[in-house]
């Protein structure tokens, strides 16, 4: 008996640790299976919103390019002209340059901060081998632009590596020559009305996209099966088509003496001379972007339309309240989950849609996605091109976050 008693608890203490032998081993098994997806998402998902946040406030061209100069004017308190230490550092810098071919670098990061700065860096690359101490007096004689403090501050600014001017020019201001922070002049306050635009469409596109889509995903949740697959098949229709062609479609349909037009012309509902502006502007814009993003708030809609019993409705009818009341008060509130993914889905993708405002908005319709590339593939100003879209993401996240709040709808999914 003895032994029978001292066995037991040693057989359990054996199951457990073989019990947990074997859960650790299921779970490695499972995070196995799991780590190739986590490497394809921070890959393609992580690293890029790493390095787009880095290169936002990250900008060492300059002073990795110009140590000299950017170490002297650090002690520079941006009050009048610079010492000779800073004047004999720009001198040695761009003599360095100048023997290896690189000053049209600088040139052009200092370009962007401070426009027609390009040339007076080139030449004055040219000219440094020539130029001897005291440099302040010959580089001065040299170069008019050097005497005024402007340059001077534009490269204290460019001076230091983490930076938040790539951010302040993301909403309309820059850091003036005495380092204060300050608006930029009205006519040049181009990003903060490409943010309003940007969300003004966004919204009114998802407005659009929902009171359009409501009725057909109610419609195809409420037909014989054999009848919705078949409709179904024409809402996912575009998805089989190019963007681009659905895009340039909409441009045959709505310009001035496109097939719309000349149809309200031939009713006579409008005369030739007073042809509506429907292209190349922020209409155009609306309206193909809605009929592009449409699929995507049916589809969220009609996969939770489908799980509502239509026996309520008929409880409501039966105890009483009529059909407009039981829709608002009793099915409405049910759609709630799919109304909430499908505006959600549908105006984070207006934010970030390129192609059609570049080709249907004209200047109206143009978004800050447009400006993002242009910075990205013309300018060559990536890190205001970080900045803008770093500013995005954050924006989207802040009203995701509100949004969420506001309609207390928790786990949003699509069925």
């Amino acid at each position: 008996m003895g032994e029978v008693s001292h066995s037991a608890p040693e057989g359990r203490d054996l199951l457990k640790r073989q019990l947990g032998l074997a859960l650790r081993r299921q779970k490695l098994r499972a995070l196995l299976l799991v780590v190739p997806l986590l490497l394809f998402v921070t890959a393609t998902f992580i690293y890029p919103i790493g390095g787009l946040l880095t290169r936002s406030a990250y900008a060492p061209e300059f002073s990795e390019g110009m140590p000299r100069t950017a170490a002297a004017l650090s002690e520079w308190d941006r009050t009048g002209l610079p010492p000779e230490s800073a004047w004999e550092a720009l001198v040695l810098d761009l003599q360095d340059h100048n023997r290896q071919g690189t000053a049209g670098k600088i040139a052009a990061t200092l370009n962007v901060e401070l426009p027609g700065a390009r040339s007076l860096i080139i030449k004055t690359a040219r000219l440094a081998p020539r130029l001897t101490p005291p440099y302040r007096t010959s580089l001065a004689a040299a170069e008019d632009g050097w005497k005024n403090p402007v340059a001077w501050a534009a490269m204290k600014t460019l001076a230091n590596s983490f930076t938040d001017r790539f951010y302040l020019a993301a909403v309309d201001h820059r850091i003036d020559a005495d380092g204060s922070v300050v608006a930029q002049p009205s006519g040049r306050q181009i990003y903060v009305p490409l943010f309003v635009r940007t969300f003004a469409i966004g919204g009114l596109v998802t407005l659009c996209c929902l009171l359009l889509g409501f009725p057909v995903a109610y419609w195809l949740s409420v037909l014989p099966m054999r009848y919705s697959n078949l409709l179904m098949i024409m809402v996912l229709l575009p998805f089989w088509t190019s963007l681009l062609v659905r895009t340039t479609a909409w441009i045959v349909l709505l310009q001035d003496r496109g097939v719309i037009n000349s149809l309200l012309v031939w009713t006579g509902l409008i005369h030739d001379e007073g042809r509506l502006r429907l292209i190349f502007n922020s209409t155009g814009t609306v309206i193909a972007m809605t009929h592009i993003l449409l699929p995507f708030m049916i589809l969220p809609l009609y996969s939770v339309m489908k799980t509502v019993p239509p026996t309520y409705m008929r409880a409501a009818r039966s105890l009483g309240a009529n059909q407009f009341t039981a829709f608002v008060r009793i099915y409405l509130p049910q759609t709630k989950a799919g109304v909430a993914a499908g505006c959600l889905l549908v105006f984070i993708l207006s934010l970030g849609y390129y192609i059609t405002p570049a080709l249907v908005g004209g200047e109206s319709g143009t978004l800050i996605s447009n400006m993002i590339a242009y910075h990205i593939q013309k300018s060559l100003n990536w890190g205001l091109a970080a900045a803008l879209s770093a500013l995005l993401l954050a924006s989207v996240l802040l009203l995701y976050w509100a949004y969420n709040r506001l309609a207390q709808v928790d786990g949003l999914k699509l069925g």
